[in-house]
């Protein structure tokens, strides 16, 4: 009975078998080296493409107008408000909060809490909720 290797086993390094293209009882071992240069040129390619996508699409939050609704307070007498605001830098809830912070509190009113932030599209459904305090601080 005959070897199923279309090449004579040998001993020592066996890399030539590795390195054609070899059949084994009808079907194809795959080309190893050419695998591994595939993976290599994604790497190469494929992963710096990926990562200037991804800060590409991450730019527009500190490009694009960003809002934030609040709600705050005053004491003696107890008042009350919700307003929209403007945010500079990056449009998260933390910056937010840090920025209406310290621009309430130079008129005497304590931040609660900050409801959401968003971009100019949430701007109109939100005017008439905010009233005098929209845009104000």
């Amino acid at each position: 009975m005959g070897s199923i290797w279309r090449y004579p086993l040998q001993t020592g390094n066996n890399s030539a078998l590795l390195l054609d293209n070899i059949q084994c009882e009808g079907s194809l071992l795959l080309y190893i080296r050419s695998r591994k240069r595939i993976f290599g040129l994604m790497k190469h390619i494929y992963l710096p493409f990926l990562a200037t996508l991804l800060l590409i699409l991450s730019t527009p939050a500190f490009a694009a107008d960003c809002y934030a609704d609040y709600k705050a307070k005053q004491d003696n007498p107890l008042r009350l408000h919700y307003g929209v605001a403007k945010v500079t830098g990056p449009c998260t809830k933390a910056s937010a909060r840090a920025q209406l912070d310290q621009r309430l509190r130079a008129q005497n009113w304590k931040l609660l809490n900050v409801v959401s932030v968003f971009g100019p599209e949430g701007l109109a459904q939100r005017k008439n909720s905010a009233g005098s305090n929209f845009l104000r601080f």
